[in-house]
């Protein structure tokens, strides 16, 4: 009896070359395409929504669909002119690679069951323990969903080493910079409101130091136990780096874990100039990097990196019955002992692979190029009588808003100003380049980690803004 999800050698082979087909045409044309997709759930509703179906649809039918419908109706995060967030530049290796680890199903979690895997992934991560000054020998780490996930891991690996099984009195210290998903993973673990201090940051938005101090000396003599500090290397804001160096320094002064959350810059330190700005980086206990920001790796994947490989797996090793036939030697890792994930894909493939076909260098003189982008960008607009810089080109991240000189405009007539300027350019499709909120000011931010965005692609825009502006003074003599 054949399966019921047969299909002959031929038959995989046309559908397969239809979907690698489809995918390099998206590669090839993606700049002739828009990058911002707008849809109401009514309308997504209207074309999606159905019962499952008891009988089979021919595949290419099922194709055609979601080539139609599908993936026209997502925004293209790879395209040159995507500047929100932080864009997924991604690279057609990876791709593939994914495509192949998915292909093979190959499961990563356990030494036993793919020793490839779990060696690609020791391989990989020494590759980044080295780039990070970390020590290879003693240190490890694991590959994770993402920054999320890797910060996560971290909190739960620096609460067991440095407060045992009880936490109440612990104490957690971030800036009001730091990226949300450490608040949610502070509250996923169990710590309580008044456990997190949240610092506010200086005039460059970076920790402010004497706040920090001062509040770790009021909780010690109010008895309560300081245990982390979570530092940022490139927030998503502003890509302002922390002082990490000064940050260490208190850590280990007040003996503190030290995590940094270098998810969006961590890749930086590939370049010259962003080795520099992460000066003390590598006095991290933890540190959260993120391939599928500018490492230029297709989602998912996110890394955690720790000087002790031990503190990890002596905070997630669980020995249930049902795996006592597959624990190898110390050597052979088992990588559902270092973090929360059993099952796992094979996420360092693609990292392996396009390591290994284009080069590290090639990834230095994307990122080198990205950073001097941004400068570029910041030179352009500082010579401009309409912009004003907010927050300088910093790891490739600028913020600026519309603020003409022979206009005396209020504050609030500004940010609704740069408001309005974000929303229609999202709203003709030409560019995605949304708003933040910086000093209580509505600001334009652009984050220029695409080496395939050129000045051009930038100047395009900023004319677009400007067309924009005169649109809405027009509409505000009315």
């Amino acid at each position: 009896m054949k399966s019921p999800f047969y299909l002959s050698k031929k038959e995989m082979q046309s559908y397969g070359y239809k979907i690698v087909d489809t995918i390099v045409d998206h590669y090839t044309d993606e700049e002739s395409k828009k990058p911002v997709m707008k849809a109401s759930r009514e309308e997504m509703d209207s074309i999606f929504l159905s019962e499952a179906p008891d009988n089979a649809t021919p595949a290419d039918e099922v194709l055609d669909f979601v080539t139609k419908n599908v993936l026209p109706n997502s925004n293209i995060s790879s395209h040159p002119k995507s500047f929100s967030f932080v864009p997924g530049p991604s690279n057609f290796i990876s791709t593939m690679a994914d495509s192949l680890a998915t292909g093979f199903n190959i499961f990563s979690g356990g030494w036993i069951v793919s020793p490839a895997a779990a060696e690609l992934e020791i391989v990989t991560l020494n590759w980044l323990l080295k780039m990070f000054n970390f020590p290879v020998t003693k240190g490890g780490g694991i590959f994770t969903s993402g920054g999320s996930m890797a910060n996560l891991t971290a909190l739960v690996t620096a609460r067991r080493i440095k407060c045992g099984s009880d936490f109440s009195d612990a104490v957690i210290y971030l800036s009001d910079q730091a990226h949300s998903s450490n608040i949610k993973a502070i509250r996923v673990i169990g710590f309580k409101e008044e456990q997190v201090k949240i610092i506010p940051t200086d005039l460059e938005f970076k920790f402010s130091i004497n706040k920090l101090k001062n509040e770790i000396a009021r909780d010690r003599l109010k008895g309560k136990k300081p245990f982390c500090i979570i530092a940022s290397a490139g927030t998503t804001n502003t890509g302002t780096v922390d002082p990490l160096d000064t940050l260490a320094d208190i850590c280990e002064k007040e003996n503190l874990w030290f995590h940094i959350d270098a998810a969006y810059g961590g890749a930086a330190i590939l370049s010259k100039t962003g080795s520099k700005v992460l000066q003390g980086i590598e006095r991290a206990d933890s540190l959260t990097v993120d391939p599928h920001k500018w490492f230029f790796q297709p989602y998912e994947i996110g890394c955690l990196l720790v000087k002790d490989a031990s503190w990890l797996s002596n905070t997630f090793s669980e020995k249930p019955e049902y795996l006592r036939d597959i624990e190898g030697n110390k050597s052979e890792i088992n990588f559902y002992d270092y973090g929360i994930q059993l099952t796992r894909r094979f996420r360092a493939l693609k990292f392996y692979m396009s390591i290994k076909t284009y080069g590290l260098n090639a990834f230095k003189e994307a990122i080198t190029y990205n950073i001097n982008l941004a400068e570029e960008t910041e030179d352009i607009l500082r010579k401009s009588k309409n912009w004003e810089i907010v927050s300088p080109a910093t790891l490739a991240i600028i913020n600026f808003r519309f603020n003409p000189l022979d206009k005396n405009l209020t504050e609030e007539e500004l940010d609704k100003l740069n408001q309005e300027i974000s929303s229609r350019v999202v709203a003709s499709k030409e560019a995605l380049l949304v708003t933040t909120v910086l000093q209580n000011q509505v600001v334009i931010r652009m984050c220029l980690i695409n080496p395939k965005t050129t000045l051009k692609h930038v100047k395009d825009t900023l004319s677009q803004c400007e067309e924009f502006a005169k649109e809405v003074f027009l509409e505000w003599k009315k």
